[in-house]
């Protein structure tokens, strides 16, 4: 708008500037009545197009005034912006801090659990969390798989009654270890 607006400004001024060079001509009377008579004309169409000019000049302005004011706006908003990007970039990490700090809580009696469990257990979990996003086992709810959160049929149930409490069970869909519950629907 800027650029515009120089280039506006620069077309009025060879005007004026062309202007004023016939008026010095006219002025002086040098030349025959006929130079003067095209003298005068030209300086009365260039007063029309310097006025044409300004009229142009005008409304760049107006413009370049309006994207100003839209610019120094924006740069307000951008602000506002940048302010709640700092206030949630601060509270995400807030949040992972507590969530490290919890994750350390957590697993911090891991170990002790894990000598107690057997080694071929824990290597099917690692295993079978590994293929599984994460999930090594799943709790069984209401005849669900809380891995894939499919319902088992009658004949898995079944299956899942009459095996030994210290069997290891499967879903048969995803393969997650079935963890047995009170909410199991056995």
């Amino acid at each position: 708008m800027q650029r515009e607006v120089t280039k506006a400004e620069a077309d009025v001024q060879l005007v004026r500037d062309r202007a004023a060079r016939d008026q010095a001509r006219l002025d002086s009377g040098t030349g025959s009545a006929k130079d003067l008579q095209a003298i005068q004309h030209e300086l009365q169409s260039l007063t029309r197009r310097q006025g044409e000019l300004e009229d142009i000049e005008i409304e760049i302005m107006e413009r370049a005034e309006a994207v100003e004011a839209e610019v120094t706006r924006l740069e307000g908003k951008r602000g506002e912006v940048t302010a709640r990007l700092d206030e949630v970039t601060a509270a995400r990490d807030a949040a992972l801090a507590d969530l490290d700090s919890e994750a350390t809580t957590v697993a911090a009696p891991r170990a002790d659990i894990v000598a107690g469990v057997g080694e071929d257990l824990v290597t099917l979990y690692e295993k079978v969390r590994a293929q599984g996003g994460g999930l090594g086992a799943a709790a069984l709810r209401q005849r669900r798989c809380g891995g894939c959160q499919l319902e088992l049929n009658n004949v898995d149930m079944n299956r899942i009654k009459a095996a030994p409490a210290d069997e290891v069970l499967r879903c048969e869909e995803c393969r997650r270890i079935l963890v047995r519950t009170a909410e199991s629907g056995l």
